[in-house]
């Protein structure tokens, strides 16, 4: 069993680790998907009656969709597959603190249980920016817990961002260099004129 993060919050008591990690493994599973397609690595999974029912993966850029996240992707799966909009009796699995819209549709499919791998603390809204899953002011509220498999999910987003800024910069300076011969060779064709 991997060593979880001493900062493990949850809204509700009960501890289900062995069962968190086997789903967010699967999450994380989701996750690599959105790797392979260049896309930040986030995945989710929802399961009911210890039943996966619901998978997704980040797709916005590849969709050049911006409601193409993991979360919305497997809520939409979900509810397809329980012929209804409430999953009451669900489990959402992610590997990134949910944004606004998700933090919102979560709220909205009434889904009674979250569980986070690694938070995200410039755009979370399940407690890092502001917590929207347990607002008293919603007629809805979700149990949250974070932290499980936090070193895997966040050392997988830690490596997309590094190997993307490396892909940046190797891209800058190819530019650079084409560029600069490109200059040359104007220069070249401008004195072979002349």
């Amino acid at each position: 069993m991997k060593k979880r993060s001493s900062e493990k919050k949850e809204c509700c008591p009960e501890n289900k680790a062995g069962q968190d990690e086997k789903y967010m493994r699967e999450a994380l599973r989701q996750a690599r998907k959105a790797y392979a397609l260049e896309e930040v690595p986030i995945g989710c999974v929802i399961v009911y009656q210890g039943k996966i029912i619901g998978r997704g993966y980040n797709r916005r850029t590849v969709d050049k969709n911006p409601l193409a996240h993991a979360e919305l992707t497997a809520i939409r799966k979900a509810a397809r597959k329980l012929n209804d909009w409430r999953l009451e009796e669900c489990t959402l699995y992610v590997t990134l603190e949910p944004c606004q819209m998700c933090s919102g549709a979560i709220v909205q499919a009434r889904i009674p249980r979250v569980v986070v791998g690694c938070m995200n603390p410039k755009a979370g809204c399940a407690g890092s920016i502001l917590n929207l899953l347990c607002m008293r002011e919603f007629n809805h509220q979700v149990d949250l817990t974070t932290g499980i498999l936090e070193e895997e999910c966040s050392g997988m987003m830690k490596l997309f961002f590094r190997e993307l800024r490396e892909k940046q910069k190797k891209r800058r300076a190819e530019e650079i260099c084409n560029g600069a011969l490109g200059d040359v060779q104007e220069r070249q064709g401008t004195e072979e004129t002349e």
